[in-house]
């Protein structure tokens, strides 16, 4: 369940996604990790998400979790209000129909012109040649953010996810890139992260991918590096995994104390479990 009700007011374009002590190129660190979260949760950005009907409950419910406000709308007459008002924007292409697909591109319109950061989530590009040849013409667009996994980037790029082909695809095309896998890489040509937090049950929820996805999204509105953004996004899901997998009895219970870990998540706990290098 959405709250756009309930929004808090948008900040100016100019200033969304800046902070006056962020700087751009910083290695991360558990500490700015930490800070990142907080931030987030002081600031409660608002992110706008199209998405799959099979993601959206629980998508919105770990942007809840971890202090962001989802909405969700689709409605051609609804998409430029929502997206302009909006704190950051996630463009993914789970069950992409037209109706998601006319959304998308006016969502990103809009988004460039108000100064909103954009994302995209090149969900199983890698089966369908439409779905690939759409998120090749979307990535022309320069998203802040693409965030694919191992088979996607394979389908994007035509070459496994080596480091040096990541490194090579984000030069390219002039974007941050997530990879996910058992470690996970973030890199934007010039600096590259790993990330060793996770657990194997975040394989066996559905959505799990287009969440994780989302909290990066709502990372990037309060943090103008997307270095920085994504890596705290990735250590933040992957510790409540660890956290959710302590005490999950398996898939059904792990998708419930996962988003309650996120919740929890405090900058301690943060600094403590952050495996980056």
């Amino acid at each position: 369940m959405t709250r756009e009700d309930t929004s808090p007011s948008p900040a100016p374009a100019a200033s969304r996604g800046a902070h006056p002590t962020a700087s751009r190129g910083a290695l991360p660190t558990a500490l700015r990790i930490a800070e990142i979260a907080e931030r987030l949760r002081t600031r409660r950005p608002r992110i706008h998400v199209l998405t799959s009907p099979v993601a959206q409950t629980f998508t919105a419910n770990m942007l809840l979790a971890i202090g962001a406000e989802p909405s969700m709308t689709t409605s051609p007459e609804e998409v430029p209000a929502f997206v302009a008002a909006a704190d950051g924007l996630l463009i993914n292409l789970g069950m992409l129909d037209r109706v998601r697909r006319d959304a998308s591109l006016t969502a990103i319109e809009v988004a460039k012109d108000a100064g909103v950061p954009w994302v995209l989530d090149p969900v199983k590009i890698e089966v369908s040649p439409p779905r690939l040849d759409f998120a090749r013409r979307l990535i022309e667009l320069e998203p802040a953010l693409v965030h694919a996994n191992r088979a996607e980037f394979l389908g994007l790029s035509g070459i496994e996810a080596a480091e040096s082909a990541v490194r090579d695809y984000a030069v390219h095309t002039l974007s941050t890139l997530v990879v996910t896998g058992e470690v996970d890489i973030v890199t934007d040509g010039s600096h590259l992260v790993r990330v060793d937090n996770g657990h194997p049950l975040m394989d066996r929820v559905t959505a799990m991918g287009c969440a994780a996805t989302a909290i990066a999204t709502a990372f990037r509105a309060v943090e103008p590096d997307p270095i920085l953004a994504a890596t705290a996004a990735l250590v933040a899901v992957g510790v409540a995994g660890e956290m959710a997998a302590a005490s999950a009895a398996g898939p059904g219970t792990f998708a419930v104390e996962i988003v309650d870990a996120l919740y929890a998540l405090d900058a301690e706990t943060l600094t403590e479990r952050a495996r980056i290098r």
